[in-house]
This record gives structure tokens, C-alpha cells and sequence, in this order.
């Protein structure tokens, strides 16, 4: 992966600078009090000094993306309800991934050859593009293959994440890329907590899907069908749903009822760790959209998915 180490010594960085020039690594550090800074986006140190990106829209809406991990930790309609939830014992420190928000899960999905979830999540993506269209600020995140990755999965690949923000609405749109002269394959998915209250909390829009349900075994799980209109999380979830419709509705059980919408996400997870996460599962539950199936790329081929979260 490209790097540029920089103290964030402004006023003279601009984005349309940082865009034709240089990208911004997570292997920049940031001072508390210095900011780079663009129309709705700004550069900052986050938690543990790690460097953050913040969003923020014309509408009064804000999300914060950490270039460790490529990894959104924040979406804030305009009223500042946070949506997303970051769990209290995450740690921002680059020995274990961010727990909470939207961590990446690429270029594998749950327990395999690799570790859990693959590595995307715990390397530094690079800041490499940000504009802003009619207030609504729109940013793109790139990871690329390096020793670390090559260690776990020997493969070229370049992979770049942009996120919009609108006023009551963020937006992803991952794209996967073979620079190898070989071809690979992978699975992926976007390990998103909501916060919620998990006695309140609700997902529509499932009913007839495939299932493949880890409890009580995650080695082994048991193929079914969904039949609830409503699916709820009354203790312990974690399951698998294949070729899923390409909107869900997720009720938090706190007053929002957020669409989660996507193209070529085919399959989604619902998650909760109930008592084994004593301390937090009551305060989230995770819909995610992911890619459960082998995707396949040939050299010089690329995937693309997108997802979409709106409030009313």
C-alpha cells in the first residue's frame, strides 16, 4: 500500500491538492488541534490519535470514517442521533480491528484460511479522493495488497470504498478490483452495528429467504427458510440469509425505522452476541449486507456493491 507520512501542519493543504498529488495514508498522524480541511470534509486525530475523516453535509449531518480499517464509526442525522454503534470495549490502538460501526469483512467472511473476517479491516486504507456535490460530501478510501495481505492471501487486488453522505442518508460503494495476473476469488460483506435497543428492535423484509443459522452451532449450521414477517432478537442471533431482496427495513426500537437498501449485496447477517457480550448486546444489533458466495475475478476484472441507509 502507498504511503505519504504527514503532520497535519496546514493551512496550506487543500483537497483539490491532496487529490492531483499525494493520498492521505493511515500512516499519517494528526495533531488534536490541526485539521485539514474541505468544504463538508475535514481530516482530524480520532481516538488512540488514529487519523479520521468527518463528513459533514450541508443538511447538518455527519458520519466519521477512521482510514484504519477504511471503517465508519459515526452516522448523525441532522437532529444528532447517532445511528451506528461503537462497541465500549472497541480499542483504536492497530492491534485488533475497530469493533463497531461498519467494519469491512474482506476477502473472507467469518472463521477460514486467514483470520476472522479477513484482513481489511485491521490495514490502513488511504484518503484518495473528496468532493463535494450540491453540500452532500462524498470521500473514496483505497486499500491495496502489501506484505501484510500477501502473508494471508497472495494475490494483487486494489479496493476502493467511497462513502456519501446526504441529510438523512449515507452511502457505500465498494469495488473490488484483480491487478494479478491471476485469478481470485473471495467472499465480503459490511459488518454494520446499529445502534438499537435489542428488545425493541426488528427486520422486515426476509420472509422466504434461504437461512443458514449458527445457533446453536457455527461450525455447523442448519438450513431452513425464513417464515416470520418480522424478525426480532430475543437472544442469541447469528444468521445467515441467502439471496436476499435489495431493501430490508431495520426498526431500532428507539424511534427510527432505517431502509437499508443495496445492489449486488446478494445475502445478509443478522447478529446478535446476547450474554456473550454482557456488557453491550442490548444497545445494538448488526444487518449486514454481504457476499457469502465465492465471487470470482479474473485479472484486470472488477466487482462493485453498493448499499444506501435512510431515515424518513
Amino acid at each position: 500500500m502507498a504511503t505519504v507520512s504527514m503532520s497535519l501542519s496546514f493551512p496550506a493543504l487543500s483537497f483539490h491538492n491532496l487529490r492531483r498529488s499525494k493520498r492521505f495514508s493511515g500512516m499519517a498522524s494528526a495533531s488534536a488541534n490541526k485539521e485539514a480541511t474541505s468544504v463538508g470534509v475535514r481530516i482530524t486525530e480520532g481516538e488512540g490519535k488514529l487519523p479520521k475523516v468527518v463528513l459533514t453535509s450541508a443538511q447538518g449531518s455527519e458520519a466519521e470514517v477512521y482510514l484504519f480499517g477504511g471503517c465508519i464509526t459515526s452516522w448523525k442525522v441532522p437532529s444528532g442521533r447517532d445511528l451506528l454503534f461503537v462497541r465500549p470495549d472497541a480499542v483504536f490502538n492497530k492491534k485488533k480491528p475497530i469493533s463497531g460501526g461498519i467494519p469491512h469483512c474482506f476477502p473472507q467472511f467469518g472463521p477460514g484460511p486467514m483470520q476472522q473476517h479477513g484482513f481489511a479491516r485491521n490495514m490502513d486504507w488511504s484518503l484518495i479522493d473528496s468532493e463535494n456535490v450540491e453540500g452532500n460530501p462524498v470521500v473514496t478510501l483505497e486499500l491495496k495488497d502489501g506484505p501484510y495481505s500477501r502473508s494471508m492471501w497472495d494475490f494483487g487486488f486494489q479496493a476502493t470504498y467511497k462513502v456519501i453522505l446526504n441529510g438523512k442518508s449515507i452511502s457505500t460503494e465498494l469495488s473490488i478490483t484483480n491487478t494479478d495476473n491471476k485469478p481470485f476469488s473471495f467472499n465480503a460483506a459490511l459488518h454494520t452495528y446499529f445502534r438499537a435497543s435489542v428488545t425493541g428492535a426488528s427486520v422486515r423484509g426476509l420472509k422466504g429467504c434461504k437461512t443458514l443459522n449458527k445457533d446453536p452451532d457455527p461450525k455447523n449450521p442448519i438450513e431452513g427458510q425464513e417464515e416470520r414477517d418480522v424478525i426480532t432478537f430475543p437472544g442469541f442471533v447469528d444468521c445467515i440469509y441467502l439471496d436476499t431482496p435489495d431493501e430490508l427495513s431495520l426498526d431500532n426500537g428507539l424511534g427510527d425505522v432505517i431502509s437499508i437498501r443495496n445492489t449486488n449485496w446478494s445475502d445478509a447477517v443478522l447478529w446478535n452476541p446476547h450474554l456473550q457480550m454482557e456488557a453491550s448486546y442490548r444497545d445494538f444489533v448488526c444487518v449486514e449486507n454481504a457476499k457469502i458466495g465465492t465471487v470470482q475475478l479474473d485479472p484486470e476484472q472488477t466487482w462493485t456493491a453498493k448499499q444506501i441507509f435512510s431515515v424518513n
